[in-house]
């Protein structure tokens, strides 16, 4: 038996290119990644040139924005009480990426603490300032990695023994801090900025300021080689990093925090 879909007198004037926008933009706002154009197409059943010309618009409006691996929410999405949708918050640490990288010119990384381990949030390449490729994955070198201890340095205590305990201070670079008890109290003192002189990589120095909201534990961090931090004093690298920080803080503090646990890669 088919079932008979019953049209109201109004929707005969419903624009469905609107209609078809409107999807998009809620995709987008429901996804905690950059979404593609081809994975726009395939999530809203349009063909991919529809949704190309659909999303360019949306850019040019400001309601979208354009980036190297997909599309984000844009600047003029409004930021009202439903802003706890995972593709809101992406938004947002898109954007302090984006807003370290235009102002020190350095590749800027994003890193969280969830379910007892450190993980990669998110990057932003700085034009002409290739990132620094993890070969080891950070969540088997936070030990080595400014992102990683400053997330160590933020736990509680009882949360810090543990994580040490699950993972090896493996040997990266004749640098690298393998001593436990060393390690901690290098934690221990840190009260401000985390650097990594070296450990993970040799010639790359990052610098790391915590990230801090009800329910999250993050670090933002930039790296740059050891000889342009030399020049750069890392004092003034952390009071940039630090402007961010404190904003994409009070960002994501104003966030359901049932949502917190859902950001990431």
């Amino acid at each position: 038996m088919m079932t008979r879909t019953v049209e109201h007198p109004g929707d005969r004037t419903l624009i469905a290119s609107v209609q078809r926008a409107l999807g998009l933009v809620e995709i987008v706002a429901n996804s905690p990644r950059p979404v593609t154009a081809k994975a726009l197409a395939s999530a809203s059943g349009l063909s991919l040139g529809t949704t190309y010309n659909l999303a360019r618009t949306l850019v040019h409006e400001g309601y979208l924005s354009s980036e190297p691996d997909g599309f984000m929410l844009g600047s003029r999405f409004p930021a009202i009480s439903a802003g706890s949708a995972e593709g809101v918050v992406s938004a947002r640490i898109r954007s302090a990426l984006h807003e370290v990288t235009d102002g020190l010119g350095v590749t800027a990384y994003l890193s969280r603490y969830t379910d007892g381990e450190v993980h990669l949030v998110d990057v932003v390449d700085a034009k002409g300032a290739p990132r620094l490729e993890l070969w080891v994955g950070l969540h088997e070198a936070a030990h080595a990695t400014a992102l990683g201890k400053q997330i160590l340095a933020a736990l509680p205590n009882e949360d810090r023994l543990d994580y040490l305990a699950r993972h090896r201070l493996d040997d990266l670079t004749p640098h690298t801090i393998r001593d436990r008890r060393m390690l901690l109290e290098q934690l221990e003192r840190s009260a401000g900025p985390v650097l990594d002189r070296e450990e993970y990589a040799i010639g790359v120095t990052c610098v790391a300021v915590p990230v801090r909201a009800p329910g999250v534990v993050a670090a933002l961090a930039v790296a740059m080689p050891s000889e342009t931090l030399q020049r750069t004093a890392p004092a003034e690298v952390a009071r940039q990093l630090g402007r961010t920080a404190a904003r994409l803080s009070l960002q994501l503090g104003a966030e359901s925090p049932r949502r917190h646990g859902q950001f990431g890669l």
